[in-house]
């Protein structure tokens, strides 16, 4: 039964390749106010919790000056997140050490180059190399974070020794 599950694992990291596929499809517009609305809300909620009392105009003005960075957080976390998915199931598998890195990290990059060069097609988007190299940013953390978890869960479990499980 488990051997007839196991393709399924690999559902996540599809899922989430048709979600950055989707938000990269959308018009240059229509993504910036979107993440605008994801960097007001940060300033918004920091505003209460330091319990300053600002207005719109100074919300706005403040989450103008983290959008960008916003933006690259999100990449990275995105491609975090698609590491993770990608890796974890390959972990499973058998793939460890370099091995997992080098395909993990070759899928997963390449994604990437392929996500950047659809933007090429879309409305007020472009392809942009320092993207890539954020979002392997993303990547390179997602897969260590697989790797470090595993090697401890692995080294955790009582009774089962496994020659070469980093």
């Amino acid at each position: 039964m488990i051997n007839i599950l196991k393709p399924f694992s690999f559902l996540p990291a599809v899922l989430i390749m048709y979600a950055i596929f989707t938000l990269s499809g959308q018009p240059g517009e229509t993504s910036a106010d979107l993440s605008f609305k994801v960097s007001y809300k940060i300033v918004e909620i920091k505003s209460r919790l330091a319990q300053e009392y600002k207005d719109g105009y100074q919300l706005a003005y403040e989450a103008e000056l983290i959008h960008g960075k916003v933006r690259k957080l999100a990449h990275m976390t995105e491609y975090f997140c698609l590491a993770i998915a990608v890796s974890f199931p390959f972990y499973v598998y058998g793939l460890r050490g370099i091995p997992l890195m080098l395909v993990a990290g070759v899928i997963c990059v390449g994604f990437a180059g392929l996500d950047e060069y659809h933007q090429s097609f879309v409305a007020g988007r472009g392809p942009s190399k320092r993207d890539v190299a954020i979002d392997s940013v993303g990547i390179f953390f997602g897969i260590i974070a697989v790797r470090i978890f595993c090697w401890i869960f692995l080294a955790l479990m009582p009774g089962k020794r496994h020659k070469k499980h980093s």
